[in-house]
């Protein structure tokens, strides 16, 4: 079961104007898998993630979902938004409604869920996240940390094969961080597939179960968080790694 690839990636490139944000990059995703994409800002980390989700349509190569070409036009891609979720840095709710709406819609709109079991399965996510007193809140009357945790229930109530991250903590003050990740921390251990663009080194050495560190972009170096933390063979991974271990 652990090696059930969900995604492949292969030779994908994204190009805004003439400026290469992405170049030849491949990579996979296995069921249970935590993979942490680290690097310095502008090194391409989000724009992968946005043409994994399609939300930037890749300028050459192929993305795979089971098998199937995710830019074939009978694929589904509603569908595949649901299955591969998404955590924005800026949260994304519906400030016109309350936390469980913002939870419900789309099951109700995406899935076709009738209202009720849109409501229990909204209700069950955000009690796991710690937000059931705030159902009835609107989002502006909550804090950062809350706002992505309502995000992140947002996503898990569609039923997601794989949840992508982009830089989910930092658009947060330092006291909230910690809250957004123990939530991260507690899926990963229950074994949902994670794809977390992310500045926090502890929680890609900790957390990730594969970490890759991309540079200009490209894939400079990947591996387990041991070999990348511990044993980097990359110039470049050495240089970035010790930015953090001497901030």
């Amino acid at each position: 079961m652990d090696d059930k690839k969900i995604l492949q990636i292969n030779h994908l490139s994204k190009t805004f104007g003439k400026n290469q944000v992405l170049k030849d990059v491949d990579f996979s995703v296995s069921q249970g898998n935590v993979i942490s994409i680290i690097g310095a800002s502008g090194s391409g980390k989000s724009t992968l993630l946005r043409c994994i989700n399609l939300l930037e349509t890749p300028t050459s190569g192929e993305i795979l979902f089971h098998g199937d070409n995710i830019q074939d036009r009978n694929f589904n891609l509603t569908s595949y938004r649901g299955k591969v979720g998404m955590v924005f840095q800026s949260f994304n709710l519906f400030s016109n409604m309350t936390v469980l709406e913002n939870c419900v819609i789309g099951q109700r709109k995406v899935l076709g869920k009738a209202q009720k079991e849109a409501e229990e399965r909204a209700n069950f996510y955000l009690a796991k996240v710690g937000m059931a007193p705030y159902i009835n809140a609107k989002p502006k009357q909550l804090s950062g940390g809350q706002k992505q945790r309502v995000a992140i229930a947002r996503s898990l109530a569609m039923e997601p094969e794989v949840l992508l991250f982009d830089e989910p903590t930092s658009a947060l003050d330092p006291q909230m961080v910690g809250e957004v990740l123990s939530v991260m921390r507690a899926l990963a251990d229950e074994g949902l597939t994670m794809l977390v663009v992310t500045h926090e080194m502890a929680f890609a050495r900790d957390i990730s179960n594969h970490v890759v560190f991309m540079k200009d972009g490209v894939i400079c170096e990947e591996g387990d968080p041991d070999q990348i933390f511990n044993f980097p063979k990359k110039d470049e991974t050495i240089d970035f790694l010790s930015r953090f271990r001497n901030g």
